[in-house]
């Protein structure tokens, strides 16, 4: 099952000997770090084992916000919504980007409530939002027939094009200086003295004085075999997208059922939001009391999967230790292209029409799979490694980081050229869960 079609990137195709910097990942993440670090004059190199985003940084929903976000996110994440405004300058290329507002519904009092009890986290930031009713919600949500009695609408947020924005992003840190390297997998980090001194990629070595794992699904295992523990575990969720399609809402809408964004093509990008996968595999045994508070907590909105995808299988055959001359799971598997589940997406599609039925006039076009890489508390990583200086991890986003992936990268820069953080980054230290 093919992901979204992504657009042409001319990687570069010299290893550089020697940088100041190896960023690994190739997602929004590592691009926006790689293009940091270059912006102020570090030499760096970007090494993604596949494509250019061709995981979930191009598999997302493509939602640009603040609404809803755990308290802690939003600091970084109203730094990234300043980045995206200007981000289609800065680049010289298409973002897709637009400011068109969030609003997540609700049917019941007590969603109401919930709803109302995240709005003081805004208020104290001074940023807009607000419970539209009545009138208001018909504004924002034409045409729409269900039982939403109300909705908390975020104006500031936005949207982007998940296909375009890494791209971007990836092509002006080219233009800035970095290389930029596909289908170039780094084997393992080299130490002299206790902290980094380069890597070996299967093109060959790299010396250098930082590295920055921005791997996805990918870090922990690559970490692992570095000696470094990184709590992580994987969560499928399944996205269509439609044909073009007249008269439907602009905004995002997140409502039960469903969530919706309108693409720049005309057509619109559907989830199911409370329909998520969880495929026990070996780690969920290593990790499960690390995850078992989260679970309980969102255990409406996950379906536990045993065996059948396969997943199990094919991790348990995953080699969790090599060395540098040998082939690693990372170019045995260049992209993670999960199937996606047929009943999350009959039941969003089902859902959207239900509500909205000017959709029954389009058709679904694509369905994919993504792999969303999450933390036991579902916050990021972006943080130093104590035990190792040089290392930085940027990774467990947890289906947050499209959206503030501008400033995380930021903040990963700052951490590594000791520069002032665009935020605290304690919240985000690795430390916190071996402590």
């Amino acid at each position: 099952m093919p992901g979204p079609k992504l657009p042409h990137f001319q990687a570069d195709l010299a290893l550089p000997k020697r940088v100041d910097a190896v960023v690994i990942g190739g997602g929004i993440i590592g691009a926006t770090t790689a293009l940091e670090l270059a912006e102020r004059g570090h030499s760096v190199v970007l090494c993604e084992k596949g494509q250019i985003a061709g995981e979930q940084s191009s598999r997302n929903w493509g939602w640009v916000r603040i609404s809803q976000r755990d308290p802690r996110e939003l600091p970084l994440m109203a730094e990234a919504m300043r980045i995206w405004e200007g981000l289609d300058a800065r680049t010289g290329h298409a973002t897709g980007y637009q400011r068109s507002g969030i609003v997540y519904t609700a049917e019941r009092g007590r969603e109401e409530v919930r709803l109302e009890a995240w709005a003081p986290h805004l208020a104290a930031m001074d940023l807009p939002g607000q419970m539209l009713r009545g009138d208001l919600l018909k504004q924002v949500m034409p045409g729409h027939q269900s039982k939403i009695i109300s909705g908390y609408y975020t104006p500031l947020d936005g949207r982007a094009e998940p296909q375009l924005a890494t791209h971007a992003i990836a092509l002006a840190a080219q233009a800035a200086g970095a290389k930029v390297m596909t289908e170039c997998a780094v084997r393992s980090v080299e130490t002299e003295a206790g902290r980094i001194s380069g890597v070996m990629t299967e093109r060959g070595r790299v010396a250098c004085s930082a590295v920055v794992v921005a791997g996805g699904a990918w870090s922990r295992l690559f970490l692992g075999n570095a000696g470094i523990s990184l709590p992580q575990l994987k969560v499928l969720n399944s996205v269509l997208r439609t044909s073009p399609v007249q008269g439907g809402p602009q905004t995002s809408i997140w409502s039960s059922g469903f969530a919706l964004r309108k693409r720049l093509d005309g057509g619109y990008t559907i989830a199911n939001g409370t329909e998520n996968i969880v495929d026990i595999v070996p780690d969920s045994l290593r990790l499960g009391w690390k995850f078992l508070p989260s679970y309980l907590e969102e255990w409406r909105s996950l379906q536990v999967r045993f065996f059948g995808s396969g997943r199990w299988r094919e991790e348990a055959a995953q080699d969790r230790n090599w060395s540098s001359q040998q082939t690693t799971p990372f170019e045995k598997s260049r992209m993670l292209d999960p199937a996606p589940s047929q009943k999350a997406i009959k039941q969003a599609w089902e859902a959207a029409q239900s509500v909205f039925p000017v959709l029954q006039s389009a058709d679904v076009v694509q369905s994919w799979g993504g792999l969303i890489d999450v933390t036991p508390d579902a916050v990021p990583v972006i943080s130093q490694v104590d035990d190792l200086p040089g290392l930085f991890v940027s990774t467990g986003y947890s289906g947050h980081g499209f959206g503030i992936g501008p400033a995380a990268g930021r903040l990963t820069a700052d951490l590594v050229t000791g520069d002032a953080p665009v935020v605290d980054p304690h919240d985000f230290r690795l430390s916190r869960f071996s402590k």
